[in-house]
């Protein structure tokens, strides 16, 4: 193999690249494979060379180079604003995946960030002029508002993606429609799962999503659906669904499942050496609910127009359940005075409530 050619003159330098040609043209073969057929038809010297790897030229194989281009063109550069549990879950799953992962929270984070692979920026400045393709919004529900306020919007690139996670939707959709400017792209979703239920595996766990407002260009298509890729790649089970029809159903389930979580997390529940499946069931929705923070549930009841209507609902299916109870202890307890009950008495049965809270209310209360 020829590494160098030393050139004195001009005609040394011609001497050298003819020999050199006629070397390449006689011993080694760089043809297409229809070429190095033909060839074949025509000769048969034992001695002619052929490559058949360039195994010290990878870097400059088109092969390499379109997987490189591939890889660099799917990455993402996303910036996580706040960091705690629920930000480093998602940072985890972002740089398996290969992203570049940028942390920034009003604490310090460092450590965990490192730990991870992402890089923790403590200066909100500094994170805007990296430039990231996406900000994830992952603060509490109450501080969103603020803290999206308080970010350097100017030092962004104009068509930056801002993606929120939190577990209300038409509010962060309102507040991000207010605040940033239209070149701004915006993408509202909700993993419906955490650090304790997701922690084996995202697999068929629901992700919902609505893309508010995204650039009509290929490349902010291509962008959405990068990162979207993240969780389809996860497993997770995609649903598109407008902001509104999730605080909807949320109010129903969600809000309703950490509601049942938190009362019973007052009651003290303890295992015992008797427990049922039923009561493990129980168990493990208090260890999941009082695992998030208050100001998460707090912002699932005042930030979601539904709640209050699942509040009210919840209480009067109580007190309709404390009537049917104590109806039928009063027929008890007439048995036993008067040896029978009047003809006539129908015990009261605690029915299905219908979907609005307003048609229980006595009448002239307030709706």
């Amino acid at each position: 193999m020829i590494s160098s050619i030393s050139i004195q003159s001009a005609p040394a330098a011609q001497s050298a690249i003819a020999g050199t040609s006629r070397l390449l043209h006689r011993n080694v073969h760089l043809f297409s494979p229809l070429q190095h057929h033909r060839r074949r038809q025509h000769h048969h010297s034992p001695r002619s060379l052929r490559v058949r790897a360039i195994d010290a030229a990878q870097p400059y194989d088109l092969e390499a180079r379109l997987v490189m281009r591939l890889n660099q063109s799917t990455r993402l550069k996303i910036a996580i604003i706040g960091f705690g549990n629920f930000g480093q879950f998602l940072a985890k799953a972002f740089v398996r995946q290969g992203h570049i992962v940028y942390a920034h929270s009003r604490s310090n984070h460092l450590l965990a960030a490192e730990s991870i692979g992402a890089a923790f920026v403590s200066d909100p400045h500094d994170l805007c002029e990296l430039h990231p393709d996406v900000m994830v919004i992952c603060t509490s529900i109450i501080s969103t508002e603020s803290v999206l306020r308080s970010l350097p919007l100017q030092r962004l690139r104009r068509n930056t993606l801002f993606v929120d996670v939190l577990s209300v939707k038409e509010f962060p959709k309102n507040i991000f429609l207010q605040v940033l400017p239209p070149h701004f792209d915006i993408l509202c979703t909700h993993p419906m799962f955490g650090p304790e239920s997701g922690k084996h595996s995202w697999q068929n766990l629901p992700f919902v999503f609505d893309k508010v407002r995204i650039g009509g260009e290929d490349s902010r298509q291509a962008r959405v659906e990068n990162f979207l890729d993240i969780f389809r790649n996860e497993g997770c089970r995609m649903v598109e669904m407008s902001c509104e029809e999730h605080d909807k159903y949320a109010a129903g389930t969600q809000f309703i499942t950490h509601t049942t979580g938190r009362i019973l997390e007052k009651l003290q529940l303890e295992s015992t050496p008797i427990n049922t499946k039923g009561y493990e069931t129980l168990l493990d929705l208090v260890e999941n609910t009082s695992g998030d923070s208050f100001d998460l549930y707090y912002g699932l009841f005042m930030y979601n127009e539904n709640a209050m209507e699942q509040l009210e609902r919840l209480n009067l299916a109580f007190e309709a359940l404390k009537k049917e109870l104590f109806g039928l202890l009063h027929e008890v307890l007439r048995k036993q005075l008067f040896g029978k009950s009047e003809e006539g008495d129908v015990r009261p049965v605690l029915e299905k409530l219908p979907k609005k809270a307003s048609r229980l209310l006595p009448p002239g209360a307030p709706q």
